[in-house]
């Protein structure tokens, strides 16, 4: 099949952050293009977000219905082949659930969906549709946290016994939603965000890099949760103790009260015979450490590295890849599993196209969001993640 795949976007437009994020990730492999797009819940902002993009006025569309609808019309070698959605969490549900129904594959901003509710739904949606859908756990996407994956899951450290998994912000030390800032608005407003503020926005982000690293799902959980700036009506700041299925501890720390940090996503995991280190700040390092040998350094684009790191680099070692790229791997798999699809093709369980998150770690998010806020409520009793 000698064209790229195509997608519509749901969100994103003027002003909006994540969005922009989006378009360039999904550029950099010229594995697929925009052809069309709902960017926002105001007609005429959607239609000249478009507009900016340089799209064409018939595919820029006032609503995502009215764009999903007539995508759906338009003869196949036209149409949209997924759908990729940048709105705030309560509009994600919707354009997903209506977008597999009329046929479209679906890659989502994260949380899944609004609550666990919607995203068990939604999984029973994807299951009795076929189609594909993937969720931007952008983190998942660091040639090194595959490396890092590999060696767990191949037991170069041993049983896992330990993992503590941090993600500290500063940006919201002050009541910055008051300003009427949009990102802040929207994320510390409980109809539009959920249940959480801070564990939903960023604590999910280390709640699926710890399971998707070590492998391991988390089976109970005792949170506390706080609400420190005055006025705020979601948390800021989390700590929560984890406990793993097959008996590993865990500690996870997540705050946007916590002045001076950016995001200084972080992870250590210990197991019976080493350990690893990885900083999202300097994402090319992967400290490796061992008992009885001094510590190891692991770099990016290195021939040393396992088949999954090599194939999520790009550039030789020492050029910096970060944040853009590994979204950019998110939507590379992405669309070479759609591709694969439409050729009909079986990709092997170990193809890169098959590592991007899917429903399953949506589901699994929102039912830590869930997890999280019923222990907190409880004076962080022992919670069972159900997912």
């Amino acid at each position: 099949m000698s064209r790229k795949i195509r997608y519509g976007m749901v969100g994103g437009g003027r002003g909006a952050f994540i969005g922009a994020v989006h378009r360039i990730a999904a550029a950099i492999d010229q594995q697929v293009e925009l052809v069309c797009g709902a960017f926002s819940s105001d007609p005429q902002k959607s239609k000249d977000s478009g507009a900016d993009l340089f799209l064409p006025a018939d595919r820029c569309y006032g609503s995502y219905e009215e764009m999903i609808k007539a995508e759906a019309a338009l003869p196949a070698d036209q149409r949209m082949d997924f759908i990729a959605i940048v709105t705030p969490n309560h509009m994600h549900f919707p354009p997903a659930k209506m977008a597999l129904e009329l046929g479209f594959h679906v890659l989502s901003d994260k949380p899944a969906t609004f609550d666990l509710a919607e995203s068990r739904e939604l999984a029973e949606i994807v299951k009795k549709t076929g189609l594909l859908y993937g969720l931007t756990h952008n983190y998942t996407g660091y040639p090194l946290v595959k490396q890092a994956r590999e060696m767990v899951a191949t037991g170069k450290l041993g049983k896992i016994r330990k993992v503590v998994v941090e993600y500290p912000q500063g940006w919201l030390a002050t009541r910055l939603e008051a300003s009427d800032q949009k990102q802040a608005a929207w994320r510390t407003d409980p109809k539009r965000s959920g249940a959480a503020g801070c564990i939903g926005d960023i604590g999910t982000h280390a709640e699926n890099l710890a399971e998707y690293i070590t492998g391991l799902k988390i089976s109970e959980l005792a949170a506390d949760l706080t609400t420190f700036v005055e006025g705020r009506q979601l948390d800021d700041d989390g700590n929560v103790l984890l406990r793993f299925e097959g008996g590993a501890k865990g500690v996870l720390h997540s705050s946007q009260i916590s002045v001076g940090e950016e995001n200084n996503l972080n992870i250590r995991v210990y197991g019976e015979l080493g350990g690893i280190e990885w900083h999202q700040r300097e994402p090319n390092t992967l400290l490796v450490k061992w008992m009885d040998q001094p510590m190891q350094v692991y770099r990016t684009a290195n021939g040393y590295l396992g088949k999954a790191a090599l194939a999520a680099g790009r550039t030789p070692p020492a050029h910096p890849e970060g944040y853009l790229e590994a979204f950019a791997n998110i939507y590379k798999a992405f669309a070479l599993a759609i591709r694969a699809r439409l050729e009909n093709r079986q990709l092997a369980q170990d193809d890169p196209a098959n590592d991007y998150p899917k429903i399953e770690d949506g589901v699994r998010g929102m039912a830590f969001i869930e997890a999280v806020v019923a222990s907190s409520q409880k004076n962080a009793a022992w919670t069972k993640l159900e997912a």
